[in-house]
C-alpha cells in the first residue's frame, strides 16, 4: 500500500518574525531588541567596560568623570564627559560642593530600577504616567570614624520605595518592577557583591 503525504505551504513556512513594539516611554523599542538579538547571536558583545576617572579638588571635594567605555567589542564615548562632583556635608566637615559617595549610591539604585522600568515596560506595551523612586540607607559612622569595631563602615540597610502609573493593571506594573529589580546591575552588585580590588601609583 502507497501513502501519499501532502506537506501544504502552511507547514513549510518558517513562523513570520514577530515585529518589536513602537517606541514607547521614550525608549527606542526596534533598538532594543535588535541588540538583544545581536547579543544573542554574538556574545562577545556583551562585555562592558564602564570606567570612572576622579581627581581630589581640596578637603572631602573631589570631581569625577564618565566620558569613554569599551563595549559591543570596540571603545567608545559618551556625547559629552559627564561629571559628579561629591563631597560631604558641613555637619560632617565638608565643604557641601556635591552629594556624597554613598548618597550616590541611592542614586545609582534608584536609576537603574527606573531606567529597567521603563524599558520593560515599552518591551511588553505599557505606556506608563509616572514612575517616582525614594530611596534610603542607614548608615552608623562609628564604623568609619574608627569608633566601634562591632559597626560596618557602609550602609546597614536600603529601602527602595516606588511609586509606578500606567495604563496597565496593578498587577502588571508589579509584574515589570520585579523584573526591573531581578535585571537590575546595581541591584546586583548591592545584594551579591562584587570582588574590588585597590591599587596604587605614587
Amino acid at each position: 500500500m502507497h501513502t501519499t503525504t501532502h506537506t501544504t505551504a502552511m507547514t513549510m513556512d518558517k513562523p513570520a518574525r514577530k515585529e518589536p513594539p513602537p517606541p514607547r516611554n521614550g525608549v527606542d523599542t526596534p533598538t532594543l531588541f535588535a541588540t538583544i538579538n545581536a547579543v544573542a547571536g554574538q556574545a562577545e558583545l556583551a562585555r562592558f567596560r564602564f570606567r570612572a576617572r576622579s581627581r581630589w579638588v581640596s578637603g572631602t571635594h573631589s570631581v569625577s568623570t564618565m566620558k569613554d567605555f569599551f563595549g559591543a567589542g570596540a571603545e567608545q564615548s559618551h556625547a559629552t564627559a559627564h561629571e559628579a562632583h561629591g563631597d560631604h556635608p558641613a555637619v560632617l566637615c565638608g565643604a557641601d560642593q556635591g552629594p556624597t559617595p554613598v548618597e550616590y549610591l541611592l542614586s545609582a539604585l534608584a536609576a537603574c530600577l527606573t531606567s529597567g522600568i521603563a524599558n520593560i515596560a515599552a518591551a511588553r506595551g505599557v505606556t506608563l504616567h509616572k514612575v517616582e523612586a525614594t530611596v534610603e540607607g542607614d548608615i552608623d559612622l562609628r564604623g568609619i570614624l574608627g569608633l566601634s569595631k562591632e559597626v560596618r563602615n557602609g550602609y546597614e540597610g536600603i529601602r527602595a520605595q516606588l511609586t509606578v502609573a500606567g495604563d496597565a493593571p496593578k498587577e502588571k506594573l508589579e509584574e515589570i518592577v520585579a523584573q526591573a529589580r531581578a535585571r537590575s546591575a546595581v541591584f546586583d552588585v548591592l545584594t551579591n557583591g562584587v570582588p574590588v580590588t585597590v591599587g596604587i601609583s605614587a
